[in-house]
């Protein structure tokens, strides 16, 4: 794995040099606003710019402002990020709830006009449900979050294969016509859908660190796989502790990113360096949810 960042990296990159030289993968990231980490590269340098940028809801890593100041600056990122993707590339936006007096506002509704005054498609909005999370006393708890998947045009990457999740009935077969007696689904599984389920990373999840708002490596890892192929470049403007650059990496991807928090730059190094070692722990991509009901909670 190529390290760079820390101030190391000068922009533009060499880009043909960078391809010589990978022997696993290149991971450039780096402490600084996203921004002008993002002026200094060349036009649609990324196949997959996939993300969760804070909410405005003051966490410890974000300065809470008004809505519409936020919308704004989500609108300079996300000009950007349109510049930078690929012709067939992909941008993947996963947002929640901004909170504001106990009224929500589902943060991809607003955001979504913003990305169609580029030009780019929805194909799916995603649904990442999970069981965890804080309990409310005066409306109902929130247990999914939203996933919006663009791509700038008709011609975009999309491997279905590599994120095929088990057939309900994997021996069920076709009882009549010219195809009886033969498989009815296909063997290497069924499409996942647009409802996943993954657990968020909570604190007794293996993946958690400091961060409050750690993403899982498994959500990342199912678009890395699906919207992109070995040796493409995967970027993530709010990279926090470097959940996405892990995923990219671990399927042979180029990792990109930047983050203002200095603290979770380090984080994502270490965790990477844990990930060239072996040493680092993820939550495996089909293992069931667990059920207290079942023996070891349906786990293997």
């Amino acid at each position: 794995m190529r390290r760079s960042g820390g101030g190391a990296v000068q922009f533009p990159l060499d880009l043909a040099q960078e391809a010589q030289t990978l022997d696993s993968a290149t991971v450039v990231i780096d402490c600084k606003d996203n921004l002008d980490f993002m002026r200094a590269l060349p036009d649609r340098m990324f196949r997959l710019i996939v993300t969760s940028p804070p909410y405005n809801i003051g966490k410890s890593y974000e300065r809470r402002r008004l809505l519409s100041d936020y919308l704004r600056q989500q609108t300079e990122v996300i000009s950007e990020c349109v510049r930078l993707v690929d012709r067939r590339g992909s941008i993947c936006w996963q947002v929640g709830n901004h909170v504001d007096g106990g009224e929500i506002v589902p943060l991809d509704t607003p955001l979504y006009p913003v990305f169609k005054s580029h030009g780019l498609k929805l194909r799916n909005r995603i649904i990442w449900h999970f069981e965890h999370g804080l309990h409310c006393s005066k409306r109902l708890s929130g247990r999914y979050e939203t996933l919006l998947w663009f791509t700038k045009g008709d011609d975009y990457i999309f491997n279905l294969d590599p994120i095929r999740v088990p057939q309900k009935y994997p021996n069920k077969r076709q009882f009549k016509g010219p195809n009886a007696g033969k498989l009815s689904c296909n063997p290497l599984g069924k499409n996942p859908g647009d409802l996943w389920v993954i657990p968020n990373v909570k604190h007794n999840h293996v993946e958690k660190t400091e961060h409050p708002c750690q993403f899982p490596v498994e959500l990342v890892e199912r678009l890395v796989l699906s919207l992109t192929n070995p040796g493409d470049r995967v970027f993530d403007p709010y990279l926090g502790v470097g959940s996405a650059a892990i995923a990219a990496v671990k399927h042979g991807r180029s990792a990109y990113g930047c983050d203002t928090v200095q603290r979770y730059i380090d984080i994502a190094w270490d965790r990477l360096d844990a990930l060239r070692a072996g040493a680092l722990k993820t939550r495996p991509m089909d293992r069931p949810i667990y059920d207290p009901g079942l023996p070891n909670g349906g786990l293997r």
